[in-house]
């Protein structure tokens, strides 16, 4: 048997080396009688080579190769020793030898040899395989081919209800199906590619215990034999259930801080919070705010240290059913903390958890809700409730502590919502003080008033109207609008409305008052505090001259106030600008004489129902100096309908001036608008301008004109001779006879004679006498004289300078006015029973 090459090994009891082992066979007397091809490979040696020598001989050192231990014929035995190859180096072995008996009872040994890192590393194996099935961090599990379990450590998941063995088991006998049925397919992925899975996350829940489950990420990699032969995959398991709540919260977190706040509305605040937070954090989300909130107050607890909250936004529902219909709360302590409860009735006051607040934090079992206070800047403003239903875990102190940080980012921004709240109603309700009845009745029109701010968080405007009563039945109506929002505008709009009457008063010509209008809007303008008058940068505007441009002003059918700095190229920090539209109406005439400063021009609705625009030529924006005003005077019929307006009816976010100008005339048009009442019609046009899609305030007025008919007035003119007086006091007192009004003919007898023996004497011919008599008797007397007539106190000593003081005491009002020709004093008198 010397020579004889041998077989690869059989396994020996799960040692390292058995399969295709370097082994040798030896006889009693020590020599080698078989040699495996291993063997040859390791030592680079033949078997004809080795057979029949000594295994002795292959020692590096022979005399100092390991000793025999004792019972070497009985046991096996190991160590370790160095040999020769046939290569020429030395080479450090282990050895393994078993002893052998033949059937002939002679002694025989088979030595098995392995160098000494390969034994290192199937030591280092064996013990990383046990270690990793002893760890309780992760779950471990080998699988076969077809997806059975051949080997699992103890915690591969952290249920309840599990098997003890699972040998043999597949997923789907102790998973849920859809949980089973989703690792499954990872696994056999894995098999058909040999591609490593790498944390793939899924929820899994166990059969016995369903409620919750965990989120498992899975890893996985193929099993295959030396020679190829795929016969397993392992899984690990470990459980990020924690780390993705976490990561949920974060993301919830960050939702609702990009939500909540996105509006300057209480209501609206306190939606986007409960909308944020179903259904990632509960099944329904309640949210109360205190009721003086929403008026822009702080809340202040009543006598009983309660405050009354109101139910403002539900997102998501229960099984249970509805809550209450009843929105209002009787009152919660000011005082309260944060709370979770096991259950969470709803109430008959219709408070959504009546858990204290005032008490610790309480965690329950299994918590199912959770009442966390909104407090800002150290006031309690509300509470928001959240419930989870059936089938969601139970929430935790992590919940309640996201929970307390949802609540205190939306507090403030809610708190921020009271604030606006509060400034927008101040700033409203001065605009609306400023701002004349909403419904005015003239001997000249008819006017209704209407004013819509929008909705925005800039705040309110300076867009304003106004309805002027002149001498001589005359009106003056103006439309107006302030560049900017807030309390600065809403201010500088009641200047310049108080500016407007004041001009009004002193009865001056359209153009003319513009004139002065313009230059108080610039000295406003250079006020300190206003900023100062620099070139524009292009920043306000689009595309407007640098400098200004007169014709260009005129040549435009008008200019948007907001566009104003830009096209005249007046720019400032705090900007005073405005636009107007100054018209005067004559009921005697009907005549109106209208002037606009950068204005949209009015529109002209006729009794028979074609609608136009006034063909105005617009001079600048107000505060442009230097630049003239030009008067645009056109004739109306009885019973036309003038409409005046900002641009805010007319521009929206949406639509240009020209589609908004055809939609207004469009309104305007329908059939039985011209004699439709006005608030009705009014609010018709205004309710075609959502806020939503308001660029800017909107302010409107419309007036339906008046005549005065011819019968009414009486006109003479008079001679410059003092004798001509006796004659102006009969035919006064004859027309008055004729009007029916005896009572007021000796009074007009002293007025007219008073004035116009003043008129003679103080500006010469030619002079002429009207009465007009509509609401009021009014007596004029014009003369040709430019001097203003001024009433001044006599002294006792003096011979006149009392004819105008007797004139202010016999008439509820005077004044004079300038004409084209001169001047015109005229004097009021109320007519009985008109």
């Amino acid at each position: 048997m010397y020579g004889k090459t041998l077989p690869g090994a059989p396994g020996y009891g799960g040692l390292p080396f058995a399969d295709s082992a370097a082994g040798a066979l030896l006889d009693a007397d020590g020599l080698v009688v078989g040699w495996t091809p291993a063997a040859a490979e390791l030592f680079g040696l033949t078997a004809e080579e080795v057979c029949g020598r000594p295994a002795v001989e292959l020692l590096a050192d022979p005399a100092s190769g390991p000793p025999t231990p004792e019972g070497h014929r009985d046991a096996a035995w190991s160590g370790e020793t160095v040999v020769r190859t046939g290569r020429g180096g030395p080479m450090s072995i282990v050895f393994h030898a078993l002893p052998l008996a033949d059937t002939d009872g002679t002694a025989r040994y088979f030595v098995l040899w392995a160098p000494v890192g390969t034994v290192d590393r199937w030591r280092q194996d064996q013990a990383f395989t046990r270690e990793l099935f002893l760890q309780d961090r992760l779950g471990l599990a080998v699988f076969d081919a077809e997806l059975r379990l051949m080997r699992t450590n103890t915690h591969l998941l952290p249920y309840t209800g599990l098997a003890p063995d699972l040998r043999g088991k597949r997923l789907a006998d102790f998973l849920e199906p859809e949980g089973a049925a989703a690792i499954d397919t990872l696994l056999c992925e894995v098999l058909r590619t040999g591609r490593p899975l790498i944390l793939a996350e899924e929820t899994v829940r166990t059969i016995e215990d369903p409620a919750g489950g965990a989120v498992m990420a899975i890893s996985a990699f193929r099993l295959q034999a030396p020679d190829g032969e795929v016969f397993g995959v392992t899984a690990l398991f470990t459980d990020v259930t924690e780390q993705r709540r976490s990561d949920e919260r974060l993301a919830i977190l960050h939702r609702a801080t990009a939500a909540v706040g996105r509006s300057l509305s209480v209501a609206g605040t306190g939606e986007e919070l409960a909308d944020v937070l179903v259904p990632e954090l509960a099944d329904l989300a309640v949210v109360e705010i205190a009721e003086a909130v929403f008026t822009g107050e702080e809340p202040v607890p009543g006598e009983d240290g309660l405050v009354p909250l109101l139910r403002t936004a539900v997102a998501g529902a229960l099984p249970a059913g509805p809550l209450p219909e009843d929105r209002k709360s009787p009152g919660v302590p000011a005082d309260g903390g944060a709370s979770m409860v096991d259950a969470a009735p709803a109430t008959d006051d219709g408070a959504a958890v009546r858990a204290d607040p005032r008490c610790a934090p309480v965690v329950n079992r299994s918590p199912a809700s959770m009442t966390v206070p909104l407090r800002a800047r150290g006031s309690f403003l509300g509470r928001v409730t959240v419930r989870n239903g059936a089938g969601r875990p139970a929430y935790a102190l992590a919940d309640l502590d996201l929970l307390n940080e949802i609540a205190g980012r939306a507090a403030l921004a809610l708190d921020n919502a009271r604030r606006y709240t509060r400034e927008h109603r101040a700033a409203v309700g001065l605009q609306r003080s400023l701002l004349p009845p909403a419904q005015a009745e003239t001997v000249a029109v008819t006017t209704s008033g209407f004013y819509l701010p929008a909705d925005t968080a800039t705040g309110v405007g300076g867009d304003w109207f106004d309805v002027i009563p002149l001498s001589s039945a005359r009106v003056a109506l103006v439309a107006g609008d302030v560049v900017g929002h807030g309390l600065g505008a809403t201010a500088t709009m009641g200047r310049l409305r108080t500016a407007v009457r004041t001009l009004a008063d002193l009865d001056l010509e359209p153009d003319e008052l513009m004139v002065h209008l313009d230059d108080l809007v610039s000295q406003l303008r250079d006020e300190p505090g206003n900023g100062t008058v620099g070139e524009d940068d292009g920043e306000d505007g689009e595309g407007g001259a640098s400098g200004p441009d007169a014709g260009a002003a005129r040549s435009a059918p008008f200019t948007r106030t907001d566009e104003s700095r830009a096209e005249f190229g007046h720019r400032a920090a705090d900007p005073v600008g405005a636009t107007c539209l100054y018209a005067v109406y004559d009921p005697v005439s009907r005549r109106c004489a209208m002037v606009s400063a950068g204005h949209p021009p009015p529109a002209v609705a006729a009794p028979d129902g074609t609608v136009s625009y006034v063909p105005l030529n617009p001079g600048p924006p107000l505060g442009v100096n230097g630049l003239p005003f030009e008067t645009t005077e056109i004739e109306l019929e009885p019973g036309s309908l003038l409409a005046l307006y900002t641009d805010g009816l007319i521009e929206g976010r949406d639509s240009d001036v020209d589609a908004g100008m055809a939609e207004l005339r469009d309104r305007l048009a329908r059939p039985g608008a011209a004699t439709a009442p006005l608030r009705e019609l009014g609010r018709e046009i205004i309710a075609a301008r959502p806020p939503h899609q308001l660029a800017d305030d909107v302010t409107l007025l419309l007036a339906r004109t008046h005549a005065v008919p011819a019968g009414n007035t009486a006109a003479w003119p008079v001679e410059a001779d003092p004798v001509a007086v006796a004659r102006v006091r009969q035919d006064a007192a004859r027309q008055l006879r004729a009007w029916g009004l005896e009572e007021l003919v000796f009074t007009t007898e002293l007025v007219l004679s008073e004035l116009v023996t003043n008129a003679i004497r103080h500006a010469g011919g030619p002079v002429e006498v009207r009465l007009i008599r509509a609401k009021q008797l009014t007596c004029e007397v014009s003369d040709p004289s430019a001097t203003q007539p001024r009433m001044r106190r006599a002294l006792l000593t003096d011979e006149g300078g009392r004819g105008l003081y007797l004139v202010a005491q016999l008439t509820t009002r005077w004044g004079s006015r300038y004409t084209r020709r001169g001047k015109t004093i005229w004097a009021e008198q109320p007519i009985p029973d008109a």
